[in-house]
């Protein structure tokens, strides 16, 4: 039984390491301000065939699948904020608890991801 409990408790320690807070998010108005006044980076992992429904201006465009690849490109610079941005929050809610692993300290996700934006009737533009 005690070791049951010690078990339960250390899965449960495991599982809040590893989860965002509330510290870790923004919300979709957030994101579009700042990434509007040049204060973020804002980078959408959706992957490419998702890219053509829209992008934001000038977001960086970078699949989640190509992230082992092209890790390098996200600045690791705590002066220089990045928001992540997927589909619906889940994708980049997940790479950020990843990156918080390796070091990353100036990551936040978007809350509501590119569904939200798009139900907004926020403009988006064709991928380069």
């Amino acid at each position: 039984m005690i070791m049951k409990i010690a078990l339960l408790l250390v899965c449960a320690l495991l599982a809040a390491c590893s989860t965002p807070d509330d510290a870790d998010k923004v919300s979709l108005e957030q994101a579009r301000t700042e990434h509007q006044s040049g204060k973020v980076i804002l980078i959408d992992i959706r992957e490419s065939s998702e890219h053509l429904t829209g992008v934001v201006q000038d977001a960086v465009l970078l699949p989640m699948s190509e992230l082992p690849q092209k890790q390098s490109l996200i600045p690791k610079d705590p002066a220089q904020p990045v928001l992540l941005i997927c589909n619906t929050q889940n994708r980049s809610k997940a790479t950020l608890v990843k990156l918080k692993e390796l070091g990353y300290q100036n990551i936040r996700y978007v809350e509501g991801g590119m569904s939200q934006w798009a139900a907004k009737g926020w403009p988006v533009v064709a991928p380069r």
